[in-house]
């Protein structure tokens, strides 16, 4: 008893070093559970892989083949790492033929896929940027109507990840997101995303899944990195930088657009079945002994291009993979643009929603929806556009929506919701 009399005693008298003791110890109890929580989902993680894995293929069907192309330096160098500590082995007890592919420098991506050979399932560890090199190197392959028919997995590893919104139910911490985002893939359910195709007077297309970015806001947004030492009040800082300069910041353009465009109804996945010899044979001689009809000419009716003259903060065109509704009967994207009217607070205060939400279309901005647009710029024009959170030279650009063009997977839960508005 004594003894512990003692005890107290010292930690009184030593109270500064007790607190800070006291601090460390709970931080560092808080650390290993968390650490401990991460090792139980990765474990239950390879349980649920497992099964799959166990599963037994007819002799006359080959292993799947999957194709990860890696970026690892994504998420600031730790992209390698997340994946082969919380996806790589999930990957590998499915019983798939994993071929990993990593890149080295930027616009990598772009150059293997055209050497890629055949192969059942694409996958893409890291972020907004290595999505964006992918699809653009897939669609630019002479085959890309038979190569977008892969279905292709996405597994967040990048800083920004916009499409883990899209595709998978929200998750505590990055380690459940891994896991559920490689699970996912192993479940085989799929959505179909738009791609915007945007294509320059000289450069082969780009193509992007999320949109495309150009004006004040971003331009800030990219800056705000460089006030790193300001803390939470970095985004407001950039912000208020940004407004010592040239005051309003107006980007002139010109913008030519088409609107919306019905939805064809969906192809059968499965093929109908061939017909007899003998309805083969009927319809054979019927169509030789039918006499020839008269082709009647149609008119095609071009729909008018609606144009309009811009003075803006900022333009967006933007997919609806962000809010995707599998029931809508129109296909089109979103064309964004913010007055250029704002006063300083109001930059500075709609800039910090931007940084959270970057497709965020704020009040009293022009709405447009368009299934193609023309937007054509003054010469000597300066500045970027962000596509899919990379940045591009900016020039005038024909921007196309192709609808429906690719299918990723995505977590079965998810696609549920998707489909909730045909049952409401």
């Amino acid at each position: 008893m004594a003894r512990v009399v003692r005890m107290f005693k010292t930690l009184k008298n030593h109270w500064k070093k007790t607190t800070v003791g006291g601090c460390l110890l709970i931080w560092g109890g808080n650390w290993l559970y968390g650490k401990h929580c991460d090792n139980l989902l990765r474990r239950a993680a390879c349980q649920e892989a497992q099964v799959f894995g166990n599963q037994l293929i007819p002799s006359n069907m080959q292993v799947k083949k999957a194709t990860v192309f890696l970026n690892p330096a994504a998420c600031k160098g730790k992209a390698r790492n997340l994946f082969e500590k919380n996806a790589a082995p999930i990957l590998h007890l499915s019983g798939l033929d994993i071929t990993v592919v990593k890149t080295d420098y930027e616009g990598q991506a772009k150059k293997l896929l055209e050497l890629m050979e055949n192969t059942d399932l694409i996958i893409i560890a890291g972020g907004d940027g290595t999505v964006q090199e992918v699809i653009t190197g897939l669609l630019r392959r002479a085959d890309e109507a038979i190569f977008s028919k892969i279905p292709i997995g996405f597994i967040p590893l990048g800083k920004t990840s916009t499409l883990s919104q899209t595709l998978y139910s929200e998750s505590r911490n990055q380690v459940e997101c891994i896991a559920g985002a490689t699970l996912a893939i192993l479940k085989g359910e799929t959505v179909p995303l738009d791609v915007l195709q945007i294509k320059g007077e000289k450069e082969q297309p780009v193509f992007a899944v999320t949109g495309l970015r150009w004006g004040s806001y971003r331009d800030t947004g990219v800056k705000v990195s460089k006030y790193w030492y300001l803390g939470p009040l970095k985004t407001k800082a950039a912000h208020f930088f940004n407004t010592l300069k040239e005051w309003p910041q107006k980007h002139q353009a010109s913008l030519m657009y088409l609107g919306p465009t019905k939805r064809p109804p969906e192809e059968p996945e499965e093929k109908p079945s061939r017909p007899s010899l003998f309805v083969r044979i009927y319809r054979r001689l019927s169509l030789y002994w039918a006499s020839p009809q008269e082709e009647i000419p149609q008119e095609m009716t071009l729909e008018p291009w609606e144009e309009m003259q811009l003075s803006t903060i900022e333009l967006s065109i933007t997919t609806q993979n962000r809010q995707l509704d599998l029931t809508r009967t129109e296909d089109f994207m979103n064309i964004c643009i913010e007055p250029d009217t704002v006063g300083k607070g109001d930059f500075i205060n709609r800039g910090s929603q931007k940084m959270c939400d970057p497709q965020l279309c704020l009040e009293g901005s022009q709405c447009v929806q368009a299934s193609r647009c023309i937007l054509q710029l003054p010469e000597g024009t300066e500045g970027s556009f962000g596509i899919d959170s990379e940045e591009y030279e900016a020039m005038p650009v024909e921007v196309k929506l192709l609808p429906r063009k690719l299918q990723f997977f995505c977590d079965p839960r998810r696609r549920e919701q998707m489909f909730q508005p045909a049952v409401q």
